[in-house]
């Protein structure tokens, strides 16, 4: 055995990560005393100071279980009326809100009252075991799903409160409770499990000797299964190869009364080997009935509820489809029902049972023989559209007869034959095998009857006659067979290729879809054009509330809504045509993915039934590309946010990073003036000293430009820049750009070219000078000491041009465009690396923010830099628009 296989069995050992155990107390029949053990194993549970809670206990009057319920504490049951009947029921939500360690509840096959949020107490317990609460339960074999039918045939009851096996199976502990028959008649007689009265009835119907030790002996069976399951496990927690632990197990169906007992048989089967089963159903496009539909959808519904996995197959050999499944999935045992059509059977050895035992290939067929006893319903739905088909097959005979007739002068007799195998391959097309062999069978009649001498007779004279009539219908029934059965696998492609395109068209709207609600777009296209179902789906909203994403839902009831927040929570289906809050009109089906839930999709019939099987497990496969492409989206949603967030944090670290040096800077040398004139005070020259004042004055506006750069970028970046526009003479904004840059532009020779006649500039003032002291600053900043600097003003068409030029380091072309991005500086030469980096993205800002650009070209002499603000010229103020 690997590792891996024994880590899967360690693991399997555990319980789930926060959901609690299951302890079953098992018994052949009531009275052997499961609830008085439960209660037993309570108190000791409370000796060791863990909490315990009744949720419901049934004592049917026995004093000494009353006794020991009286020393645990219970939940109060809920109380409902029904049809004019007060009715209790654990309190779910109450035990939920308590959350003891241990809840106690009785009778797990219990039908809960209607109106409640599940059929079924054991969804209920199965709920309180998701919430982390360990539950001990009771139940009886008689209530098991796969001994249903065995329990009927030993007692003659037909018992209507099942469980699934699967809940037993997964139990932590079995406690099998165990009181011989003749004991527990005793206990009957004397009053101690039902009232005289009752006793009496129970003891006449039920009860008997033989009906307990047959129930007796099923539940030493199943509890033997369950011991041999523990040691299955506890062998391959060792790393050792358990025994009898092979294969799969195929059970194929088909729709009649015999497939919830063909069902039940093989959990049965599957149960004692241990091995996982599937439910096959091959659908060979034979048309059946409504009562054969309804047969075949109990029966999947059944084996799914008792833990199999159900497959749909479309061809048109039964046999040889099973066969080919079967090693596709490495089964090991096929079993199958007897061939319902025993003449059929027995002429022609052409029923399923014996086409597996020919071509079985190794693997074990099993064959479960009929239930006699069994009332096959009748099938009355289908037989009206039946007999059309065979009357088609009388008239298309009579046809090929009249056409036939007409052309017998003309052709010869081996000829005609032609016309009846053309009736009988159209039947064949038009319907299926039953009226082409009825075709063909009266073909051949009237072929004998009006052309075979002696015409009129159904005798034959001659030898050859006969020879010529038996090929007739051997070759009618072969074509007519093959014209069937090719109808068959045709309609089993279309129907094939009609949900292949169902998922193709899905898969297609959805692979173009960029975003959440364009997933529920594309779904919401797709579904709703079907006719026969109305389909919404749901997402949870910021305050964790089902909403609708798309689809027509309208209003939902409070049973529908409850039954779509059941859903979302424990990731099942619930709502219509299940047994969790069935009263509501729709079926709720959540699109999970790493069983998280990301939507829900909801169904409703137009017609007010449940969804059948197929429709169900159609909208289970296209809710699987849906589901993944939720979670696509989700994840795309999530990577775009890492990315937003790391850009965040590296423009902050920037910024950080900027701040932390050229805002000290300044500061520092701020803060040595100051400490100089206080220490030193009158000792100090005057000159000095007003040299120490002025350094102080330009080191304080260098840190004011830092603050305001920064305060424009914020405002830039939120768009909260207000532009107070006003006519203004370029001239003033470049002096008064020149002059709060004195002191910077000193050590430099600045050349400016500035026509006296200019057109004016309908601007903010202030927010251009501030962009033009930026680009002033940037080249002082790069510039060399003594160098050129260069301030032009031209005009061209609409626009007005202020160039300022350097003899800096320059600017390669490839990373002209990114010293406009925030935070980047260009290091180059001695006097290059300085500044925040937000100077010249703030001028493109302000630039921009008034229809212009900014552009970057060569400097003087072909060296340097030369920055270009380009601003547009409106249509100039006439003398009057001047006026205040």
């Amino acid at each position: 055995m690997s590792d891996a296989t024994r880590a899967d069995a360690l693991l399997a050992g555990l319980p789930r990560s926060g959901r609690g155990r299951l302890k079953v107390f098992f018994g052949a029949a009531p009275g052997v005393g499961k609830t008085y053990a439960m209660l037993q194993a309570a108190h000791a549970h409370q000796r060791q100071g863990l909490r315990v809670l009744a949720g419901v206990v049934e004592t049917h009057g026995r004093a000494e279980t009353e006794a020991l319920l009286a020393g645990v504490a219970q939940q109060p049951l809920l109380r409902s009326e029904y049809r004019g009947v007060t009715l209790e029921e654990m309190d779910l939500d109450g035990l939920l809100e308590a959350a003891p360690r241990l809840v106690l509840v009785d009778e797990l096959a219990h039908s809960n009252a209607p109106g409640s949020r599940h059929a079924k107490r054991w969804q209920d317990v199965q709920e309180l075991l998701a919430a982390g609460i360990d539950v001990y339960t009771t139940v009886n074999v008689q209530h098991l799903e796969s001994l249903n039918d065995k329990v009927r045939d030993i007692t003659a009851v037909q018992v209507r409160e099942t469980v699934p096996d699967w809940v037993l199976q997964e139990a932590f502990e079995l406690v099998l409770i165990d009181l011989p028959p003749r004991e527990l008649l005793e206990r009957l007689r004397a009053g101690k499990v039902y009232v005289p009265e009752q006793a009496r009835a129970a003891i006449e119907a039920f009860f008997t000797q033989t009906n307990l030790s047959a129930l007796r002996e099923l539940a030493l069976h199943t509890a033997a299964a369950q011991v041999d399951a523990d040691l299955a496990q506890g062998y391959r927690q060792r790393g050792e190869a358990p025994p009898a632990l092979r294969g799969r197990l195929l059970v194929g169906v088909e729709g009649d009364a015999q497939a919830e007992r063909l069902v039940r048989h093989a959990s049965r089967v599957a149960q004692r080997r241990h091995l996982p089963w599937s439910l096959v159903h091959v659908d060979n496009g034979q048309l059946r009935d409504e009562a054969a539909r309804q047969y075949l959808q109990a029966a999947q519904q059944l084996a799914e509820r008792l833990g199999a996995e159900v497959v749909v197959l479309r061809a048109g050999e039964v046999a040889r489809t099973l066969i080919q499944h079967a090693q596709q999935r490495r089964a090991s045992l096929i079993l199958v029902g007897q061939s319902r059509d025993r003449v059929r059977r027995r002429l022609f050895g052409a029923g399923v049972a014996t086409r597996l035992l020919r071509e079985r290939h190794g693997l074990e067929i099993n064959v479960l023989d009929r239930d006699s006893r069994a009332r096959t319903a009748p099938r009355a739905v289908g037989q009206a559209w039946a007999w059309r088909h065979y009357l088609w097959a009388v008239l298309a005979t009579l046809s090929a007869a009249a056409a036939a007739w007409g052309v017998s002068q003309v052709l010869e007799l081996p000829n005609i034959s032609l016309v009846f195998l053309a009736a009988v391959l159209l039947v064949a097309v038009r319907s299926s095998l039953g009226p082409a062999l009825f075709c063909a069978t009266l073909s051949f009649l009237a072929y004998d009857y009006l052309f075979i001498a002696p015409n009129f007779s159904l005798s034959i004279q001659r030898e050859e006659d006969v020879l010529t009539l038996v090929f007739f219908m051997l070759m009618a029934a072969l074509t007519g067979n093959l014209a069937a059965r090719q109808r068959r696998q045709v309609q089993a492609l279309r129907e094939t290729q009609a949900q292949t395109s169902q998922l193709l068209d899905l898969s297609r709207r959805l692979t173009v879809a960029t975003d959440r609600q364009a997933v529920f777009s594309a779904a919401g296209q797709h579904l709703g054009g079907w006719q026969q179902v109305q389909v919404c789906l749901l997402e949870r909203d910021g305050n964790d509330q089902l909403q609708l994403a798309s689809g027509a839902g309208g209003t939902f009831t409070d049973t529908e809504r409850a039954a779509a927040d059941w859903a979302w929570q424990h990731g099942q289906a619930a709502g219509h045509g299940t047994d969790t809050l069935p009263d509501g009109r729709w079926w709720w089906w959540p699109l999970t993915v790493e069983e998280r839930p990301l939507a829900l999709l909801g169904v409703r019939s137009r017609a007010g039934e449940p969804l059948s099987g197929q429709r169900r497990r159609l909208l289970m496969a296209l809710g699987q590309p849906l589901a993944q492409a939720l979670a696509r989206v989700h994840l795309a949603e999530q990577l775009e946010a890492a990315r937003l967030h790391g850009e965040t944090e590296q423009l902050r670290s920037a910024l950080l990073a900027s701040v932390s040096h050229d805002l000290r800077t300044p500061l520092t040398a701020m803060r040595g003036s100051i400490d100089s004139l206080l220490a030193l005070g009158e000792a100090i020259p005057v000159d000095d000293r007003r040299e120490l004042l002025e350094g102080t004055r330009e080191e304080a506006e260098r840190l004011d430009r830092y603050i305001q750069n920064l305060l424009d970028m914020t405002r830039l970046g939120h768009g909260a820049l207000k532009l107070a526009r006003d006519w203004v003479a370029p001239a003033d904004i470049i002096a008064s750009a020149l002059q709060r840059l004195r002191v910077l532009l000193a050590p430099l020779q600045v050349h400016t070219e500035v026509p006296p006649q200019l057109p004016l500039l309908y601007v903010h003032a202030a927010l251009i000078e501030q962009g033009l002291v930026n680009v002033l600053e940037n080249a002082a900043r790069f510039s060399p000491a003594q160098g050129r600097l260069l301030l032009q003003v031209t005009v061209q068409e609409e626009h007005l041009l202020i160039a300022v030029s350097d003899q800096g380091p320059g600017i390669p072309a490839e990373e002209r465009e990114l010293i406009f991005d925030m935070f980047y500086t260009a290091a180059r030469g001695d006097r290059g690396g300085q500044g925040t980096g937000l100077g010249l993205a703030i001028c493109q800002g302000m630039v921009g923010a008034h229809g212009g650009q900014v552009r970057v070209g060569e400097g003087l002499d072909g060296q340097g830099t030369c920055i270009t603000l380009c601003l547009p010229l409106p249509q100039q103020p006439t003398a009057e628009s001047e006026r205040p």
